[in-house]
Formats: structure tokens, C-alpha cells, sequence
């Protein structure tokens, strides 16, 4: 489980932390979700963020995979929520969007990318944490604290909002 943490200082935001919890050494299906929710209270009780955004579930193939991904994300959930955190949720694709410009862009793009956006030297060898800091970004996209400009909701939106800027 990857998470990412930003600060919002005069509407812009500043990277703080980008990590992963390492859940494959536990057998236990249940010790992992008790990880996942002590770690999420400790990020909490450590950052005290006035929200939390979220990767929705999406939808996969393996049944199994997507019911113990569901699990591990409402853990998470509930760990903000038992501190009274708002938490938005965003489609996979919506965060991809935000990031890239692109909703099918791979892991690689969009960790590239929040490179560029945030000023970091290098980027983890796992891009599981890039995901949790994707999810970050985007909700500081998607809540009207961008300091210029307007909200998108992709390049075709873009483009009818300014088609005054654009060459034909």
C-alpha cells in the first residue's frame, strides 16, 4: 500500500512524504489490515491532514484480489474517519487525468510527472507510492486550490475553455 503526503502552504502545494508499507511479509490477511489502519493512525496523529484522498476500487478480473484490495482501503477509510478526516475517493483513470492529461497514462508517466510537479530527485524503485501521492495531487487538483487557472475535467475541456489559445 503506497501512500503520499503533500502540504498545502498560499494555495500551493509542497511534497513531504512518499513511502510504502511493506505488507508481503505477513501471511495473515487480518495482521495486514491491522498494519494498514495503526500505520494510517499514525500518519494521522503525525501529520494531522485536513483530508485524505483516496484510490476507488476498481475493477479487475481476480475476485480475491479486488475483495482484499476493497478491505485494505476501507481500513485506511476508517482510520481517517475515526479522526473525523473527510475522505474523497477518485477512479484510477480520474487520478491519471489529473496528473498526465492522459487516463490510461502508465505508473512510470504519471510518477514522472509528479516529479516534475513536485521537485523531487529521484523516484522509488516501487511505484506503489507514487499511486498514494498521484491520489494526493489530484485532490489538490480537483479542489479549487490550484492557484491559477481554471478546473478541467480533461483536454477536451481544455481546449473549449480556451480555444482563444489555440493554434489552428
Amino acid at each position: 500500500m503506497g501512500f503520499g503526503l503533500i502540504k498545502v502552504i498560499n494555495k500551493k502545494m509542497e511534497f513531504l512524504q512518499l513511502n510504502e508499507l511493506q505488507l508481503s511479509k505477513y501471511d495473515n490477511h487480518y495482521q495486514k489490515l491491522k498494519i494498514i489502519f495503526e500505520r494510517t493512525i499514525e500518519l494521522i496523529e503525525t501529520h494531522c491532514p485536513d483530508e485524505i484522498a483516496i484510490e476507488a476500487p476498481f475493477f479487475g478480473k481476480n475476485v480475491q484480489s479486488m475483495l482484499k484490495l476493497g478491505r485494505a482501503q476501507g481500513v485506511a477509510m476508517a482510520a481517517g474517519l475515526s479522526r473525523g478526516i473527510p475522505i474523497t475517493e477518485y477512479e484510477p483513470k480520474k487520478i491519471k487525468m489529473a496528473i498526465t492529461g492522459n487516463g490510461n497514462a502508465s505508473k512510470e508517466q504519471v510518477a514522472k510527472m509528479l516529479q516534475q510537479l513536485l521537485g523531487l530527485k529521484e523516484l522509488p524503485k516501487n511505484l506503489d507510492s507514487t499511486d498514494g501521492l498521484a491520489a494526493a495531487v489530484c485532490h489538490f487538483f480537483n479542489s479549487g486550490k490550484v492557484v491559477a487557472g481554471k478546473s478541467y475535467s480533461g483536454w477536451d475541456a481544455f481546449v473549449k475553455q480556451n480555444e482563444d489559445k489555440i493554434r489552428k
